[in-house]
């Protein structure tokens, strides 16, 4: 068709037509040529060149023919030769790259460094808990780990015809036979206080269910000593075994003889009044029960044991110290008072129970006042198993910088904080409070024997109050208007403890086992007699406390009385103020040295002790609900 050309002469326009009848043309010509030259070629029967293929092929299957050797059919996909070439190049420099060097590595020994070796408080530590080990009384497991220990008192308590069993187990208190209740429960209490504060040390190096296990052997043994299913109680067996001074007839100190060859009587001894001694059992039972509190029945059964021996200790009729007038007690383990016990198994009660009547009558102003507590005393400043002041306080203070509950328990909070940073004050050796050796010892007996069991109590308050510190993230305390950082804190209390562990004049430990010298001579009846398969008869016995040699066992872990104040010791088996050891000591031990080992971690664990605590504070409301038009 034509049309119009603005530029003069005709412009033809072809048609959708006209091009489709074209091309059909050109196909036909195209088709014509090659046939035209397959004749001529197959006429001269001869090859074509490539010109004449070009004819005879069409544009299309050329450039595939051409194509056919730059591109690779790999079955699934067909790629590109140089793309083909140019990944296999690739992979083989990662293989090199990355692939070798990681399978040299493989190949090659592990060469990571090993984790630190375990520091001296580490070691002292384990070698401590074998102590307990050594003093259980009763039918022994197997695995107890003392091969010079056998069953022994098998028929204590049978003179309480009351108690199911008899008083079977427990711990001798020291190197005689005598199950002292009193620092009994004091020293499972300082153990129990250890483990809340400190599980992830005594986990890391693989101590933690020992120490359970420790626990527990003598918390069984306590709630034997009351009827602990009932509610209201009306006595407690508070010993068993034991001797009155000048004694003649055979017993715990007339006789010298390994626990599994006593053959004389043990007689109990039941109180009926006695806020001190039920006051520390009920404390051991509670801290005991958070312990426990993974094993819910068991816990409970503590908790429920520790409500019926405290109804006891607050009973009107019964406030009198457990040892008034028993010559059995009063010569060993006289108590001084019972408010001091009345502060501190308030304070675990309310940790156990979460109950704020507890924390009430721990906060009452007549308690440390007859307590003496806050008096200047350089006395109330030494935690014993008679004084538990220092430690209330502490206990009391953590709760203060943790959870801060307020009105109305600020005020005599806020004097426990105070009375315990005075405490920390006098161990700092510029104030004199207490009297020093020449080699470094603090001297908190105040003139009494060993020393060391009231030196290791001293470390471990010191190094529990640096913990709650930097734990509440506080630099340090104030003595008066001079700030101290917490390093002070332990400064003395490593300072005090490498004393104990060798680093003193004699240059010997004062731990049995730990270091290259330590006290041989302990005064204990069943390290000091062989196990020879000779029954030595109570007074026969008495050649192996006056013999020379050292013991024929090694009761390791235990720690010794000590040194004097001119830092000499005496290792005389006859002479215990120096070689014997005790429980309440080596539980002070144990505490202070998890309280300072570093291998197994930093810190104390800052909530499990008040997971029986409500919130002390009314929650927030409810948002109210979306508005609607």
């Amino acid at each position: 068709m034509y049309a119009a050309n603005h530029w003069g002469g005709s412009l033809e326009i072809a048609s959708e037509h006209d091009q489709e009848d074209q091309n059909r043309r050109n196909r036909t010509n195209d088709d014509t040529d090659r046939a035209s030259l397959y004749n001529i070629q197959s006429q001269h029967s001869g090859p074509l060149d490539e010109t004449q293929q070009s004819w005879l092929l069409n544009p299309d299957d050329a450039s595939r023919k051409k194509n056919k050797n730059r591109y690779v059919d790999l079955g699934c996909i067909v790629v590109k030769r140089k793309v083909l070439k140019w990944t296999v190049i690739a992979i083989f420099i990662a293989f090199v790259v990355i692939g070798l060097p990681i399978i040299i590595t493989k190949s090659l020994p592990d060469l990571k460094s090993r984790p630190p070796p375990p520091d001296q408080y580490s070691e002292a530590l384990h070698k401590a808990l074998l102590f307990f080990n050594a003093q259980k009384s009763g039918k022994l497991p197997k695995n107890n780990g003392i091969k010079w220990r056998g069953n022994s008192g098998l028929q204590d308590g049978a003179d309480a015809t009351d108690v199911k069993g008899g008083l079977v187990g427990g711990y001798y208190d020291a190197g005689d036979n005598t199950k002292f209740n009193f620092p009994m429960s004091f020293a499972m209490t300082m153990l129990s206080w250890s483990v809340i504060e400190y599980p992830h040390k005594y986990k890391a190096i693989k101590e933690y269910d020992h120490a359970r296990e420790l626990i527990k052997w003598g918390t069984d043994y306590l709630l034997r000593t009351f009827n602990s299913s009932a509610t209201k109680i009306d006595h407690i067996y508070a010993q068993v075994g034991g001797s009155q001074n000048g004694s003649t007839t055979n017993d715990d100190h007339t006789c010298w003889q390994r626990p599994e060859d006593m053959d004389y009587k043990r007689p109990t001894q039941m109180v009926t009044a006695g806020a001190d001694l039920a006051g520390e059992m009920a404390a051991a039972l509670a801290a005991a029960s958070i312990v426990f509190k993974d094993d819910a029945e068991y816990s409970q059964k503590l908790v429920k044991g520790a409500s019926t021996v405290w109804t006891f200790a607050r009973d009107g009729g019964k406030r009198s110290t457990y040892s008034r007038g028993n010559l059995f007690i009063a010569p060993y383990y006289n108590s001084t008072g019972y408010y001091d016990e009345y502060m501190w198994g308030s304070a675990w009660m309310y940790y156990a129970t979460g109950n704020s009547s507890y924390l009430w009558l721990a906060t009452q102003a007549g308690l440390p006042r007859h307590a003496r507590a806050l008096s200047d005393n350089p006395s109330q400043r030494v935690l014993s198993w008679d004084n538990k002041s220092p430690a209330a306080m502490l206990l009391l203070t953590r709760m203060r910088v943790f959870l801060n509950p307020g009105y109305p328990y600020e005020d005599l909070l806020r004097s426990y904080h105070n009375a315990t940073s005075l405490t920390m004050c006098s161990y700092l050796h510029e104030y004199q409070v207490f009297n020093w050796t020449q080699g470094g010892l603090i001297e908190l007996s105040l003139g009494r024997p060993q020393n060391l069991q009231y030196v290791v109590n001293a470390v471990f308050l010191a190094s529990l109050y640096a913990d709650y510190l930097e734990s509440a993230n506080l630099p340090g305390w104030y003595c008066g208007v001079t700030f101290f950082p917490t390093n002070r804190l332990r400064e003395f209390a490593t300072s005090q403890m490498d004393y104990i562990l060798g680093n003193n004049p004699m240059k010997m430990s004062y731990v049995v086992g730990h270091g290259k010298k330590f006290p041989t001579h302990v005064h204990h009846r069943g390290a000091s007699i062989p196990t020879n398969n000779i029954k030595y008869s109570c007074k026969g016995g008495f050649q192996w406390l006056s013999s020379g040699k050292p013991n024929p066992h090694n009761i390791t872990g235990a720690m010794v009385g000590g040194p004097d104040r001119f830092d000499k010791y005496k290792d005389v088996r006859s002479n215990y103020s120096y070689t014997e050891p005790t429980l309440a000591g080596n539980a002070g031990l144990v505490a202070a040295l998890v309280s300072l080992t570093t291998t197994a971690g930093d810190g104390v664990d800052k909530n499990s002790i008040f997971s029986a605590i409500p919130p002390l504070f009314p929650t927030a409301p409810p948002p109210p609900p979306p508005w609607k038009p």
